[in-house]
Parts: C-alpha cells; sequence; structure tokens
C-alpha cells in the first residue's frame, strides 16, 4: 500500500496578518520612548526589525548595554501601552476568516507562529473568535529562539506534523521571511506596512485575504519552487546593531 502524501500547512504570523495593527504597535513604543528620553523613530525602527521579541527590539536602541531585566520590563510597558491603543481597534484582517474556512475546508493544515505570549495571543484570537481555526499555536514561550530564527516556524511544522518543505508561511515582516526561509519553508508575504519591493523572494504578495484561494496556493506549490536561502544582506542590515 503507498503512503498518503503529507497534507500541505499554513503557518501564520500574528502581528501585521491577522491582524492589521503595525501602527498601533509603532506608536506604542514612540510613546515608552518619550517616557524613556529616547528619540528613536519607532516606525522606521519596526519597518527594519518588526517579528523580534520587543525586548530584543529594544536592545537595539540604546547605546549602552541593558541588563535583560530591565528590557524584559520595558517590553512590559510597551506592551500595556499597546493593548490600550488597541483596545477598541481589535480586528481581523480583510477576508481572513472565509479565507481561513476555506483553506481548512481543502484540506490544510492551519497553525500560528508569532513571537508574542500567551496573554497577548489570547487578546487577540479569543477576542475575534479566531482561535477555533489554527490546529497549533506556538508562542515565544514554546522556543528558545524567536524570530529571526526558525524556530518558531519548525516548532509549528513538528506539531502538525507536516514537513517544512510542505508549509507556506504567511508573514508582513523582513525578519519573519527570513525565519521561514531558516526553516525551510516557502513565503506569501503581506504587505499591509512593508512595500512588496522590501521582502526577499516570496511566493505571492497580497495585501489581505480578500481576494486569495486555496486553490491559488495549490497552483503555486504545484510549482515546486526552490525555497530561498536567507539573504545575508537583509540579516547584516537588520543585525547591524544588536548587542
Amino acid at each position: 500500500m503507498s503512503t498518503p502524501p503529507f497534507p500541505h500547512a499554513l503557518i501564520f504570523d500574528l502581528d501585521g496578518v491577522v491582524i492589521d495593527n503595525t501602527r498601533y504597535q509603532a506608536r506604542a513604543f514612540q510613546l515608552l520612548f518619550r517616557d524613556l528620553g529616547l528619540t528613536t523613530n519607532a516606525a522606521r525602527l519596526l519597518r527594519r526589525l518588526n517579528g523580534m521579541p520587543a525586548s530584543n527590539i529594544l536592545k537595539t536602541v540604546f547605546t549602552s548595554p541593558v541588563p535583560k531585566k530591565k528590557l524584559e520590563e520595558y517590553a512590559t510597558q510597551r506592551e500595556f501601552l499597546y493593548r490600550t491603543l488597541y483596545w477598541k481597534h481589535r480586528r481581523e484582517t480583510a477576508g481572513l476568516t472565509a479565507f481561513l474556512q476555506a483553506a481548512r475546508a481543502a484540506g490544510f493544515r492551519l497553525a500560528l507562529g508569532t513571537g508574542s505570549g500567551a496573554e497577548t495571543i489570547s487578546y487577540i484570537l479569543d477576542h475575534l473568535g479566531l482561535r477555533q481555526y489554527f490546529d497549533v499555536i506556538i508562542g515565544k514561550d514554546d522556543v528558545a529562539q524567536g524570530k529571526p530564527h526558525g524556530d518558531t516556524f519548525a516548532a509549528a511544522a513538528r506539531k502538525l506534523g507536516v514537513p517544512p518543505e510542505h508549509c507556506l508561511v504567511f508573514e508582513d515582516a523582513v525578519l519573519g521571511e527570513q525565519a521561514a526561509y531558516r526553516a525551510g519553508m516557502r513565503v506569501v508575504a503581506v504587505a499591509s506596512s512593508l512595500k512588496p519591493a522590501d521582502f526577499q523572494a516570496p511566493l505571492l504578495v497580497i495585501k489581505d485575504f480578500t481576494d486569495l484561494t486555496p486553490e491559488r496556493l495549490r497552483e503555486l506549490l504545484a510549482q515546486a519552487p526552490e525555497i530561498p536561502q536567507p539573504s545575508k544582506e537583509l540579516a547584516r542590515r537588520a543585525y547591524s546593531k544588536l548587542r
């Protein structure tokens, strides 16, 4: 008897993909920077480092090393600011629920892979009633290293029981795209805050989910393009201020 083929899986980032919230994230960082007496432009910073855990992003804005505990305190403060700003604006990216329903009906396995913690995931998924659509949810507490390392997406694939080459990642951030390639996966870029040209080599670039169909994804996957190697230039640019 022949072994049945592996299913394909779709893995979704949270911020900027499931929800279009980047401007609220940037505003929260900017308010924190103001309180700390920093002049860093948060919107420009997130265009480069969005997708990383907040404490790692914060590490890049100080001229002198800051203890990890203090960075975590700042990250908690930023999270409070973000939730306050975004409280009345929580809504899914256009077309998401209909697409998730269609993808499940078409036989795709679905996962969420995010650098957010469990409380933040609940703040979005449970409020919007989206948790039911994901077979697996991987957050920052489930992996040793967050994005741009590939651990988040690799862990999602393992829990789904789907090989990396059968996984397609939805990402809005350059570092998230790099994490997918590190995990051996292809990418659909969601241009919610970046331009299509900012990404390295996605299979497809979408603005939202309104016109996307499972059939279109199957067509792209059937073409079996090679999985890109992470860009050393993008990595150098992203990590240039990391300590």
